[in-house]
């Protein structure tokens, strides 16, 4: 069986650790997985596919304002947990040295993080589809919270959250980042994410292509399970052995 103690000392003896987080982590936070038995999927109410669904956002961007506003537009109420504090507090020691991140919640940098790659974007930025002016997520969450669809105060046009919708390439950048921490890695922590949505879920296998380790903390299997030195379930549990690192 993996211990806490085992997993602390692959950490601490690092020397290119990176993090590669998911949903499961946020719901330690209060925010619900959107595919998990409270999340968006679940609801027979709504058609959760088309809520991020890029061509349906051109047509009707009123479908993903009425129905995202409960769940992306509350997160300046949510608090960093001790996933988010801890890694924090190891990247301020120099020993995480990047957070790649399938979450589009912001707790990362809420906690203290800095180096953080957003696979999937960002809603803390908007902007307008027609003539490309930026709006706050402080400007923005009032109009959603109403469930009312903003419109660009210059032209009338669609105004989008800066996160990656179906039908959309990831962030270009946030992605080479990622991919060449990915290879670097002689460990890669695996937190909260079943590894099941692309191309997120092939950067641990980058890592294991060039010889890195992978310790994954998951509720759920996932497919590299097997190809992992440390496999943990419960990640508030390991976390709290960790905090003393």
């Amino acid at each position: 069986m993996n211990t806490a103690s085992e997993l602390a000392q692959l950490i601490s003896g690092s020397r290119h650790c990176v993090a590669l987080t998911g949903a499961g982590i946020s719901t330690l936070s209060g925010i619900p997985d959107f595919r998990g038995p409270d999340g968006l999927y679940r609801r027979k109410d709504i058609d959760a596919n088309r809520i991020f669904d890029l061509h349906y956002f051109m047509s009707d961007p009123s479908y993903y304002y009425i129905h995202a506003g409960d769940f992306l537009y509350n997160l300046d109420e949510k608090e960093p947990n001790i996933v988010h504090t801890t890694l924090a507090k190891l990247e301020k020691k120099g020993i995480i040295k990047a957070i790649i991140t399938q979450n589009i919640d912001l707790l990362h940098q809420k906690a203290g993080s800095h180096t953080v790659y957003e696979l999937h974007g960002s809603p803390l930025h908007h902007h307008c589809l027609q003539c490309g002016m930026e709006y706050s997520f402080e400007t923005i969450a009032p109009h959603a919270r109403r469930k009312e669809t903003p419109r660009c105060e210059k032209c009338g046009g669609i105004i989008k959250p800066d996160i990656v919708f179906f039908g959309e390439a990831l962030p270009e950048e946030a992605l080479a980042r990622s991919e060449q921490h990915a290879r670097k890695a002689d460990l890669m922590l695996v937190l909260g994410s079943s590894l099941t949505v692309y191309p997120a879920a092939a950067i641990p296998e980058v890592t294991l292509q060039c010889g890195g380790k992978l310790a994954i903390i998951n509720a759920s299997p996932t497919h590299l399970d097997r190809h992992a030195v440390w496999k943990g379930a419960d990640l508030a549990e390991s976390f709290a052995a960790l905090a003393e690192l």
